[in-house]
This record gives C-alpha cells, sequence and structure tokens, in this order.
C-alpha cells in the first residue's frame, strides 16, 4: 500500500516538529510580489532569539528532496525573507537563519538548520 503526503500535510508535520523543539509560527506560506517570483515562504518561526525562514519539501527520498531546492528558489526565499524583515521590525534583533525540513515518504524527516 502506498501513502502520499500532500505539501500541506508535510508542512503541517514540519511544523507540530519544530514546535516540539520551542518554536512558534509567525507566518506560514508568506508570499511577497505574488506572480511576480519575488518569493514565498513555507514557514516562519521563531524562538527567543532566532527567526527561522524554513523551506518544507516533500519526495520519494531525502536526497531528492535536498537538491530539489535549487539556487534560484534560495534567493528567492533570501528576497521574502528581506520582504518580510522589512516589514516586522520588532524582528531587528533577532538572529536570521535559513532551515531545510525534508520528508521522505514512507515517513522519514530530516531537519537541518542553517542550509543555506
Amino acid at each position: 500500500m502506498s501513502f502520499e503526503l500532500s505539501g500541506k500535510t508535510a508542512e503541517f508535520i514540519a511544523l507540530q516538529y519544530l514546535r516540539l523543539k520551542g518554536y512558534v509560527l509567525v507566518a506560514r506560506n508568506y508570499v511577497t510580489g505574488r506572480g511576480t517570483g519575488a518569493g514565498e515562504v513555507d514557514l516562519i518561526i521563531k524562538n527567543q532569539t532566532d527567526i527561522v525562514f524554513v523551506e518544507v519539501k516533500k519526495r520519494k527520498n531525502l536526497e531528492t528532496a535536498a537538491y530539489a531546492i535549487l539556487p534560484r528558489q534560495q534567493e528567492r526565499i533570501r528576497r521574502a525573507a528581506e520582504v518580510f524583515l522589512a516589514h516586522h521590525r520588532e524582528y531587528a534583533s533577532f538572529n536570521v537563519r535559513f532551515d531545510v525540513f525534508l520528508l521522505q515518504t514512507p515517513f522519514k524527516f530530516e531537519h537541518i538548520e542553517n542550509a543555506f
């Protein structure tokens, strides 16, 4: 029996795991410049000192998921983070980090801090 997860379910799993690690959700599916290719971030989370922009990738194996995050996509995530931080000055003193949450089906995952 094959079990396939949707992208939204993968994001939900990632968020639950990150909450268990003490993070709080700030925004989900944050998009800037809709239609311009400017940027989108799956999850924005925080703890006491860090604001973290998380890309969630679900594939048939973790290696394929990792290689699916191309440099062009990383740049779009960075641009979205810049816009978010410019509009949310309350995070100016936070450390900024870009993480990746990889999810493999059947169920296996990996959280990579400072992925890019």
